[in-house]
């Protein structure tokens, strides 16, 4: 079963590589589309994932992108299919360990995305910080520690695409942060862009094979 936004979402970012890159994804998309849609459990379709990356190496960057969407479609669709309480059960925490290193930060955003469209308010900001992460509790100081960079710059929001651009390429190599920086920044700085500020987006990207399917991701996760 295929949640509606992980499919958008994958044609998105997969025409959005194929337009920076040149690589023709057709196929990829398809074999996405029947991981996601497949009858294995997670950590069946998890290898079935990997196994679309490993064959096609020259996507390799967004591997680890779109395992979060894996996560994603299984919360939003797969999860119907199982006890209520399977999040809950040993199944479930033995995956978390066995999966710990794996995916981004860009889950918790579209987590927070879902939560947005669930409680009826716009995207923004300070809130996805404050009420979603709560960086600001004591008890969420790992938040606090991962997020610094988005803590320490949300003045980007009233700057140019240029600013975060140079802002992004100052975050230290090993930010968790440090990929998903400007395509993040950019997402907030207007959620509901216009062709143009799309043009401007991609002219200010860091790295526009990784930045813009993971930008396209988000402006499609609906």
């Amino acid at each position: 079963m295929i949640y509606n936004k992980v499919q958008s979402a994958t044609e998105a970012a997969l025409q959005a590589y194929t337009k920076q890159t040149g690589f023709d994804t057709g196929k990829v998309k398809t074999d996405l589309y029947a991981v996601f849609s497949s009858d294995k459990d997670f950590m069946g379709k998890v290898e079935l994932l990997d196994g679309v990356f490993d064959d096609n190496p020259q996507i390799e960057i967004l591997r680890e992108v779109f395992f979060d969407l894996l996560l994603i479609n299984f919360f939003s669709a797969d999860i119907k299919k199982l006890e209520e309480d399977y999040l809950e059960s040993q199944e479930w925490a033995d995956i978390e360990e066995d999966t710990i290193d794996r995916g981004t930060e860009l889950l918790n955003l579209l987590l927070y995305l879902n939560e947005c469209e669930d409680e009826g308010i716009e995207p923004e900001l300070e809130d996805y910080l404050k009420e979603f992460l709560l960086v600001d509790e004591d008890e969420f100081q790992d938040e606090y520690r991962i997020y610094e960079p988005i803590i320490a710059n949300q003045i980007l929001m009233e700057s140019p695409l240029a600013e975060i651009n140079k802002v992004a390429g100052k975050i230290a190599e090993d930010s968790e942060l440090k990929e998903l920086f400007y395509p993040v920044m950019a997402y907030f700085h207007d959620i509901t862009p216009s062709a143009d500020k799309k043009v401007q987006v991609l002219e200010n990207a860091v790295e526009p094979e990784f930045d813009i399917p993971v930008y396209e991701i988000l402006t499609n996760f609906k």
